[in-house]
């Protein structure tokens, strides 16, 4: 070997290495170069699933961003909100601080109706804000409902509460009256009297509150309600009058006479005598799941009484 070949052997680069000397690392960039160009099987499957996947994570991601709580979305479960807000609506939340103008209570975020109609400010069809609240003695989906206005503890807050809106003639007939903390005394827009004057929750303390509705997009939260199974459920949280059909062609308004005190157990049927009526029976709780088993309203017409049961959790009642 002459001297010239010695000093081109020296220089000569390194022959390449097989795939099986590169060793996993080469198996790892062969995989995500056939995942990104396969045009058929399973690969193209596995690909469009992480895509997908990744939007929804980078759209998650953006909403808390923007928002400050999550879930940034509630379904709306029952039809106390009505015609404003209906159930199956998804409703976008958001931190109460987090767009609160400088008129609302202080240190809430809330803006109430007295407050918003005098300022113009509106949500949901209404004056003032519309807040999803979840009282800690409450199991179940949270309350989502419209604040009308402030209290202090002790606060005698009969005379500041619109009449058409309490079942009482003065403080010491009317529920959580003085008020036993502060707090906003809260209704549902179909509802026909307060949270606080119909025994759904005392006055709403900050703590309490979880967000401040914005927007509504209607049907889409059918999606999460068929995922919990609550189609024929019958939300608890939020009374209101039902009109049920006694006949073809005949509907009976049910009130509080026609309706019946103690509800059936699991399993039994309950007694059926007279006209119409509607049960709506307390749910059977599980604390450690905030799960519900719940008996769905059972319909008295005429000797025909029918007791339908779900299981699964509870999304925000209005």
């Amino acid at each position: 070997m002459t001297h010239d070949e010695e000093e081109s052997g020296g220089d000569a680069d390194p022959p390449p290495l097989s795939p099986e000397a590169r060793g996993e690392s080469g198996d790892a960039d062969d995989f995500f170069t056939r995942l990104r160009t396969a045009e058929t099987g399973a690969l193209v499957f596995v690909r469009e699933v992480a895509v997908s996947l990744s939007v929804v994570v980078a759209i998650g991601l953006l909403l808390y961003l923007v928002s400050g709580v999550w879930p940034p979305m509630v379904a709306v479960e029952s039809g106390s909100m009505e015609p404003h807000m209906e159930r199956g609506d998804l409703v976008f939340i958001s931190d109460p601080d987090r767009f609160s103008p400088e008129y609302a209570v202080e240190q809430t975020g809330v803006v109430p109706v007295e407050v918003g109609e005098e300022r113009g400010y509106r949500t949901l069809g209404g004056n003032g804000s519309v807040v999803v609240y979840d009282p800690p003695s409450r199991f179940g989906s949270p309350i989502i409902h419209r604040a009308h206005f402030w209290v202090e503890e002790g606060e005698n807050w009969y005379s500041e509460a619109n009449p058409d809106y309490v079942n009482a003639d003065n403080c010491a007939e009317l529920d959580n009256c003085p008020a036993p903390h502060a707090g906003f005394i809260t209704k549902g827009d179909a509802n026909s009297q307060y949270d606080q004057a119909s025994d759904i929750a005392e006055p709403v303390k900050k703590e309490w509150i979880e967000g401040v509705a914005h927007i509504r997009v209607p049907y889409l939260g059918y999606v999460r309600l068929k995922l919990a199974g609550l189609f024929l459920s019958t939300p608890v949280d939020t009374p209101a009058s039902v009109d049920e059909p006694s006949s073809v062609g005949e509907s009976s308004a049910v009130d509080e006479s026609s309706a019946v005190d103690e509800s059936p157990s699991v399993g039994e049927s309950p007694s059926v005598d007279g006209p119409a009526s509607i049960v709506d029976s307390e749910p059977l709780r599980f604390e450690s799941t905030r799960e519900t088993l719940l008996e769905v309203r059972t319909l008295d017409t005429g000797g025909n009484a029918t007791v339908e049961t779900t299981f699964g959790p509870r999304l925000a009642g209005a």
